[in-house]
């Protein structure tokens, strides 16, 4: 077995501690505002001792930017500033999205001159690497920084069985990689369904699966054992019809994506590092949770989750959805985990919902939007404190990572291993996910990869969904200006 290495920010907080804190018997019902000092979780080195990170009190906060950005090289932090700032310009996102489309791409000295300027700025911002070497690099500078990795092979939607299965060997060859890298330093693998499933199949299983939940009588023979897919305030209108059952080509077709994930999740499992399943627009997210909750209820097993789900907190129907789950799994014993992310279909999701003549799913304004991440929020960090199962708190808003980071500390979640890490973008809340380090907790970092013409048409959709959120990274430009100054002071004088 691999020697695991520990980072060099890591270490020096370090302090030998054979004490257990017991689980607290009771919790607030609510998130505190109030930042209390945070635990670390626990990561055990080959000896029966206990190696925890001394907690810091007063560690999350943003005063101190040089503590923030010790790590990174000033080069890099130009840079950072430069590409947030660039990004954060809505007509700068427009023209690049319009170049990439272009027929500029076309001509090829002029397509060799784009690339290469994407891939000194914007591609190196976002982006982990080409290749599995340099993908490597990237999660070596974010060990030494205290944080961690999630690798993401950059691909899109898949349309034939083919595509499917030439982005299966890229998901395998990343498990691959992770494997070769230093222990604990990948916390997840990322699956997209869309990229091992075609579209078109996932779209006719939610049909068929909206339909069973309007009529129960409607018998789906391809079924596997599942949780709830629905609440009673889920949207259904996309399936207006009783849908056909699926052919004989398109169950083969099933049996060949069921292959695949299980090929996945065994992979995963062999290597240790679970396996958290990305979610998509409403559409096709029926299917993709019945893949999800299938491979739970065959892989899931003890305390520590394989294969995790994901709930987008936007959808007005979340918090329902995510109290069936976990009452389900529940019952059957099945430990089971979460990221909870806000969402970033909201244009997508009004706009086809208003097609049809119904109300969006999206809640109604951001405050109630924030409400339910912070109760699912809640929720979930108070399940893990007294039983199995984890959650990934997938966030760039500042009060929801202090609010999140407050509750775990009172519950004592912050020294149980494994059951809660926090996540950001890369290249996105830089300040947020030190500052959550800094405090004691996992936190670690979305990262695609891949070559450059490959990640460009992933780049491109993020960008489009997440244009409030480039929009809105003014802390972390204004707390790198900051760094940037100080650094140019100590320089001079």
């Amino acid at each position: 077995m691999a020697t695991r290495v520990i980072p060099p920010r890591i270490l020096r907080k370090l302090r030998y501690n054979t004490a257990t804190k017991p689980l607290n018997s009771t919790h607030p019902s609510s998130l505190s505002p109030t930042l209390s000092s945070p635990t670390v979780l626990d990561q055990k080195p080959p000896s029966s001792t206990v190696l925890r990170p001394a907690v810091d009190p007063s560690a999350f906060n943003f005063h101190d930017v040089e503590k923030l950005f010790s790590h990174v090289p000033t080069s890099k932090l130009l840079r950072s500033a430069t590409v947030l700032h660039a990004t954060g310009v809505g007509s700068m996102v427009d023209l690049g999205m319009w170049v990439m489309r272009s027929k500029l791409m076309e001509i090829e000295g002029v397509r060799d001159i784009i690339l290469a300027t994407i891939r000194g700025t914007f591609y190196d911002h976002f982006c982990a690497g080409e290749d599995v070497i340099s993908a490597g690099k990237s999660i070596g500078s974010l060990n030494d920084a205290g944080l961690r990795g999630m690798l993401v092979y950059g691909i899109e939607d898949a349309h034939d069985n083919d595509g499917c299965d030439r982005n299966l060997k890229a998901f395998l060859h990343t498990i691959d990689v992770s494997k070769s890298l230093p222990p604990l330093s990948v916390s997840f693998e990322i699956v997209k369904v869309t990229a091992i499933c075609p579209m078109k199949l996932l779209e006719r299983m939610s049909d068929l699966l909206r339909w069973e939940q309007k009529d129960p009588s409607f018998i789906l023979p391809w079924k596997q054992e599942s949780f709830p897919i629905f609440s009673e305030s889920s949207p259904l209108y996309h399936t207006r019809k009783r849908p056909e059952p699926l052919t004989i080509e398109e169950e083969n077709d099933l049996q060949l994506a069921n292959k695949r994930l299980f090929e996945l999740c065994q992979k995963c499992v062999q290597a240790n590092i679970p396996l958290l399943v990305d979610a998509e627009h409403t559409e096709v997210q029926p299917a993709i949770d019945y893949f999800t909750y299938s491979s739970a209820i065959m892989h899931n097993k003890e305390e520590n989750p394989i294969v995790f789900g994901t709930i987008q907190t936007y959808l007005k129907d979340a918090k329902e959805r995510l109290l069936l789950v976990t009452n389900a799994a529940d019952k059957m014993g099945i430990p089971m985990g979460f990221k909870l992310v806000r969402g970033a279909y909201m244009s997508l999701e009004r706009k086809v919902a208003s097609s049809l003549g119904y109300s969006s799913p999206i809640h109604d304004t951001i405050h109630d939007t924030h409400k339910c991440f912070n109760d699912c929020s809640s929720f979930m960090l108070e399940k893990i404190a007294n039983g199995p199962g984890g959650v990934v708190l997938a966030t760039h808003n500042v009060e929801s990572g202090k609010l999140a980071a407050a509750k775990a500390h009172e519950l004592g979640i912050g020294k149980v291993n494994h059951k809660l890490e926090f996540a950001q973008l890369y290249g996105m809340s830089d300040a947020l996910s030190f500052g959550l380090s800094n405090a004691g907790f996992q936190v670690s970092k979305y990262m695609p990869f891949g070559p450059v013409e490959t990640v460009m048409p992933y780049l491109l959709r993020r960008a489009e969904e997440n244009r409030g959120m480039l929009a809105a990274s003014g802390l972390d430009r204004q707390l790198m200006r900051e760094e940037l100054g100080r650094r140019l002071k100590a320089a001079i004088f």
